[in-house]
């Protein structure tokens, strides 16, 4: 795209000219400077002044960005975290009840999967949205839905109350709240990366991945807190809903954040260039297949594993292991803890070392370990269990730190909240959603922790593939570049060749 040409009145003079009145100093001025603040005393300073003030702006800027993304994915994991909890300790007794214990957590998995398939849903319109209308008002737009939706839940009357209703309108609510969340990571990430340097992208798209794990935290802070204070009746019967209706204060502390937030500077530029893309989603199918198959299939490994030691962790404590409800939330917390502050260590560690080949020893670990730690938990200690779950959080984060840069950096800028959504919502159908209701099933069917084990080992192959498709951050750095480069200015003012 050519710029509109400009007047000469500012720009470079070129042959000899005459020199310019507002530079010509005579004895005893003080020096002056052109305009371009290169000659001179006090163009100079005013120089170094401008590009001081615009260097604190720019790393303020950062700094907002990067909370933003940050505390707004928590808050939304919160709210996702807070269901997922409650689904395995009091949704089967409250929403499907049944004789058999196992089938009530069955079904109220079944919901929970709900959140994951209806995310294609929300990858594909928030993030066909955010590449055509910006990243910041997508971002409002999924905080709003899934904290009305979390909200909510807590004011839904049980299955004894208003019957068959109430598991429907459940399922509605974690519909809603999975579409939130499917348009809420492509844009969260992005916007920390996109005000960041593209070759830290590694630490600053850890931001919105410290989110799971802090909104985790959160949600079973509070579930941890609420059951200690109350009974277990009171607990089953309204102690559950404050953990919900809290999210309400929340949300609304999110919106304040994001709200004083500037767009993205890539995004600013791709409106610059008017190069924002028109069907942004078929674009992605038909030009970048590849770059979408390896950022799918380096999911399905993290999800499963994070699944299986954060949420199902909890009912096999509690049911195969006869473990207190307490104890196995407080292993959880203790991992997740951890992982708050493990998460962007191991994303800014994947910029200094080959993030590909960080990822695929971390994938390598995830297959393994389960067949360390259902053997060391058997005996039903807290000690050997909150271990276990610690060394399998420690090596997620060396999986989910990095992953957000290597999924976002396999699409071009002006694809890349489309294909980054589309590839999280995606692989989060086939890895996360459907994981605690296989590892209840095979638990079912086997009676044997081997089946759970081997499930994990798969899914981190599938991820291991992924990495090996994946390409080099390299490649989005150079894009990056070239997109913020200055382009070319006018040159109407300069003689035309003879």
């Amino acid at each position: 795209m050519h710029d509109t040409p400009k007047s000469d009145a500012g720009a470079p003079r070129h042959g000899p000219e005459a020199p310019r009145s507002d530079t010509a100093a005579t004895p005893g001025d003080t020096p002056r400077s052109h305009t371009d603040g290169s000659v001179g005393t006090v163009g100079t300073v005013c120089s170094d002044s401008t590009a001081a003030t615009a260097a604190t702006a720019k790393a303020s800027g950062v700094r907002r960005a990067f909370i933003a993304s940050l505390t707004g994915t928590a808050l939304e994991w919160y709210d996702f975290a807070v269901y997922s909890a409650a689904a395995a300790l009091v949704f089967g007794d409250l929403f499907f009840p049944s004789e058999d214990p196992l089938t009530g957590t069955l079904l109220a998995f079944s919901t929970y999967a709900v959140g994951y398939v209806s995310r294609p849903l929300g990858g594909f319109v928030f993030g066909r949205l955010g590449d055509v209308i910006g990243r910041k008002k997508v971002l409002i737009a999924t905080l709003v839905l899934i904290g009305v939706a979390t909200f909510l839940i807590g004011l839904l009357p049980a299955y004894g109350t208003i019957g068959v209703a109430a598991p429907i309108a459940l399922v509605v609510l974690r519909f809603a709240q999975g579409v939130g969340v499917g348009g809420e990571w492509g844009g969260a990430v992005l916007l920390s990366s996109e005000f960041g340097d593209s070759r830290r992208r590694g630490f600053y798209a850890s931001a919105a991945q410290v989110g799971p794990p802090a909104g985790n935290l959160l949600a079973n802070g509070v579930l941890a807190a609420l059951g200690a204070l109350l009974t277990e009746a009171q607990f089953e019967s309204w102690g559950w809903r404050v953990a919900f209706l809290f999210s309400g204060v929340l949300v609304g502390f999110g919106l304040w954040i994001r709200a004083k937030l500037e767009e993205t500077p890539v995004f600013k530029a791709m409106e610059a260039e008017q190069s924002r893309p028109q069907t942004p989603i078929r674009e992605v199918f038909t030009t970048q297949p590849r770059a979408l198959t390896a950022a799918i299939l380096c999911r399905v490994g993290p999800d499963v594993l994070y699944a299986m030691f954060t949420v199902f962790v909890l009912t096999y404590a509690t049911q195969e292991l006869d473990m207190s409800r307490g104890s196995a939330l407080a292993a959880v917390l203790i991992g997740s803890s951890v992982q708050v502050f493990l998460m962007p260590l191991a994303g800014a560690l994947s910029d200094r070392v080959n993030r590909r080949l960080l990822y695929g020893i971390s994938a390598i670990a995830a297959a393994v370990w389960p067949f360390v730690f259902f053997p060391m938990a058997a005996d039903g200690s807290w000690l050997p269990l909150a271990a276990g779950v610690l060394v399998a959080l420690v090596i997620h984060c060396c999986l989910y730190g990095p992953q957000a840069a290597f999924i976002a950096e396999q699409f071009s800028p002006r694809l890349r909240y489309t294909g980054s959504s589309l590839a999280y919502t995606l692989a989060g159908i086939i890895g996360g959603a459907i994981a605690p209701l296989l590892f209840t099933t095979l638990l079912s069917a086997y009676d044997s922790w081997v089946p759970l084990a081997l499930y994990i080992a798969l899914a981190s192959a599938i991820s291991l593939v992924g990495v090996l498709l994946g390409r080099n951050p390299e490649a989005a750095v150079d894009e990056d570049a070239q997109l913020a480069a200055p382009k070319p200015q006018a040159t109407a003012h300069l003689p035309l060749p003879r």
